[in-house]
């Protein structure tokens, strides 16, 4: 089992900047890798982005791509997600997600969630 805290979130203007956190406890050996997702009122949760935990490779959601960077510290037990060039259609709770693998078994766990409000 893995426990996962999210802190950063909060209020900004469209154009600014957020940086996401999230920590990872528990059993971090298992991790594949880890990510986010975000959820407007009103609609499905979306993939963001998400780090393989080994080789740090990314992969993000075109809304993503060239406006937000997640990076990781496996040391820490640890992934960011900076978010530039903010827009108003961001407003979303944003949620830490890991992917843990035992073999071919695998098992997502989540975070609690941060607000994100972007004002135009």
């Amino acid at each position: 089992q893995v426990q996962l805290v999210e802190s950063g979130g909060g209020s900004v203007q469209a154009g600014g900047s957020l940086r996401l956190s999230c920590a990872a406890s528990g059993r971090t050996n298992r991790v594949y890798a880890m990510g986010w997702f975000r959820q407007a009122p009103g609609k499905e949760r979306e993939f963001v982005a998400v780090v393989n935990w080994s080789i740090g490779s990314a992969r993000y959601a075109d809304f993503a791509e060239g406006r937000f960077t997640i990076s990781r510290d496996n040391v820490k037990n640890t992934v960011s997600l900076q978010m530039n060039s903010l827009k108003p259609e961001d407003t979303a709770v944003y949620y830490c997600y890991a992917d843990l693998r035992w073999g071919k078994v695998k098992y997502d766990y989540w975070g609690q969630g941060t607000q994100v409000t972007v004002s135009s």
